[in-house]
């Protein structure tokens, strides 16, 4: 990592937590409590943890993992409900990482603390998932780790005229029977993401579905739009799950399907999937989805956490950290990373899906009550 660049450009972070005497004798230990696999712990314990060891004497990072997925959230949320309960006046979590729907609840249940226009970071996002998490207003109370985004993976020596609607997509899907495939509604967040993605560009009104209010009513209007879903499932394959997705793309058993950015780009970088597969984003959209950091309200140390989500969100950090570590999509805006990433990186992040597209078809996953009723109401219509 080049730290001349990084002090150079946010020199607050290079500052000790404490310049007395007195106070510099004293040890704090940072507190992360982090959702998610357990690449999140080794990245804050191998990775972010130490440096800002280093910018910050006297400070010993401690990361803590809950577990993958929204019951690693929720753990997080039992955790500082109990403090809460408890009549805690500081608890011991400094800070979080937890996924949009936990973020959306601590917001409206008072568990987090403002933060995000306290740190120099705070104004390089100006992504909606910044501001909107399941149609939760979080705008001030979260930073995003990183973003993850759906896109459809494609055979470009099979897939001659890439669809870039999802009209197109159903045309394609119905010349050339069972070569696109998904995991539909039980086999991961791809096809789930596939899924809400077919509902904003065939549903009457993308954006209520979006930021909610929710209506049952709004849900049941989705039922021509899911009966055309179950129509062009019968010219798809449905795969076992995310990773079956890219494996039956690279035996070409399929020639287009649904997938997690970030995992294509890994797969490519480790040999297990053909590097002349590419991606396209349908006009209409696909969601995406970010982890957040977030500060607990009464946390114990407050100031150091500011310190640590600034440092993990400045423009080298995200670069190194988050782009080359993981081909994650960074939390910041990208303009801001790109003099931090080489060419070659850039290329092969942005080849085929660029900032602009990204800008212009990234969507929010449905705001959280949409979220769980539009996969009941796939079970109920495409499934039966």
């Amino acid at each position: 990592m080049r730290r001349r660049t990084l002090f150079a450009a946010l020199p607050a972070l290079a500052a000790p937590l404490a310049t007395h005497p007195a106070a510099a004798q004293q040890r704090v230990t940072l507190n992360v409590m982090t959702a998610g696999d357990q690449n999140m712990v080794d990245y804050i314990t191998d990775y972010l943890g130490p440096m800002f060891e280093r910018q910050n004497p006297g400070v010993s990072v401690r990361a803590v993992g809950t577990g993958a997925g929204d019951s690693g959230s929720q753990r997080i949320w039992e955790r500082l409900e109990a403090q809460r309960r408890a009549g805690a006046t500081a608890v011991d979590v400094d800070v979080a990482v937890v996924h949009q729907s936990m973020a959306g609840r601590m917001v409206a249940e008072k568990l987090l603390s403002r933060y995000r226009a306290d740190i120099s970071t705070g104004a390089l996002t100006t992504a909606a998932v910044a501001s909107n998490a399941l149609g939760q207003d979080v705008d001030g109370y979260v930073m995003p780790m990183f973003n993850s985004q759906v896109a459809i993976a494609y055979n470009p020596d099979r897939v001659t005229e890439v669809p870039q609607t999802f009209a197109a997509l159903e045309a394609w899907a119905k010349a050339h029977p069972k070569r696109f495939g998904y995991n539909g509604i039980r086999g991961g967040m791809a096809g789930v993401g596939f899924v809400f993605g077919w509902t904003y560009a065939f549903g009457p009104d993308q954006r209520l579905l979006l930021e909610g209010p929710f209506n049952a009513e709004a849900v049941r209007a989705l039922t021509p739009a899911l009966q055309r879903l179950k129509a062009f499932n019968a010219n798809a394959v449905i795969t076992p799950g995310n990773a079956g997705t890219l494996d039956a793309l690279n035996r070409g058993e399929i020639d287009m399907g649904p997938v997690w950015m970030d995992m294509f780009y890994t797969w490519q970088a480790e040999g297990r999937l053909n590097p002349s597969m590419r991606l396209v984003l349908p006009e209409s959209g696909l969601p995406g989805q970010p982890m957040y950091y977030v500060i607990p309200d009464k946390a114990a140390h407050a100031a150091a956490a500011r310190k640590f989500i600034e440092l993990a969100t400045s423009p080298q950090v995200q670069a190194d950290g988050i782009v080359k570590r993981f081909n994650w999509l960074p939390g910041i805006d990208a303009q801001h990373v790109r003099q931090n990433l080489d060419q070659a990186t850039w290329n092969r992040l942005f080849r085929d899906i660029g900032p602009e597209q990204l800008a212009q078809g990234a969507r929010p996953m449905p705001q959280a009550e949409f979220f769980k009723a539009i996969q009941e109401a796939y079970e109920r219509v495409v499934l039966n």
